[in-house]
């Protein structure tokens, strides 16, 4: 059985859904489909302790040191062209096991980063702080 929702998408991030079902041959709605799943454990995995740890020091950080976490927590250019290059690869011909190891683990780096700055400016917006110019710097 499949449920339905209509669900309103931000311009920019519907261009990058865009983006990503062009270069994967799919429609947006399974671009959408996997990104939500990517996103939405469907399984009881605990959280890794380490980030686990990153999260409860978020608790106690100053703002100005929450900002930083959040401008800081991304994936180098560097890994993510490498990324980004292993993902073209797999979609062209495939990964070795290595291939698919490395790409599996610059996977779980995107996450753990993404976590992190969600977190940092979850923190900031609880405190009243104006987020903007880090939500600005994530559709840029």
């Amino acid at each position: 059985m499949t449920d339905f929702m209509t669900v309103h998408v931000p311009h920019a991030l519907y261009t990058r859904l865009e983006e990503r079902a062009r270069q994967t041959r799919r429609s947006v709605e399974e671009e959408l489909i996997e990104a939500l799943a990517e996103a939405v454990s469907l399984t009881d995995e605990p959280m890794p302790t380490d980030v686990a740890s990153v999260l409860s020091s978020l608790e106690t950080m100053p703002d100005d040191a929450l900002w930083q976490v959040a401008l800081d927590s991304h994936l180098s250019p560097t890994a993510v062209a490498h990324f980004e290059e292993l993902n073209n690869k797999r979609q062209r011909e495939g990964l070795t096991e290595e291939e698919r190891y490395i790409a599996e683990t610059l996977l779980r780096q995107y996450e753990r980063a993404l976590l992190v700055r969600a977190e940092a400016m979850a923190r900031l917006k609880e405190h009243g702080r104006d987020i903007t110019l880090l939500l600005e710097s994530v559709t840029a």
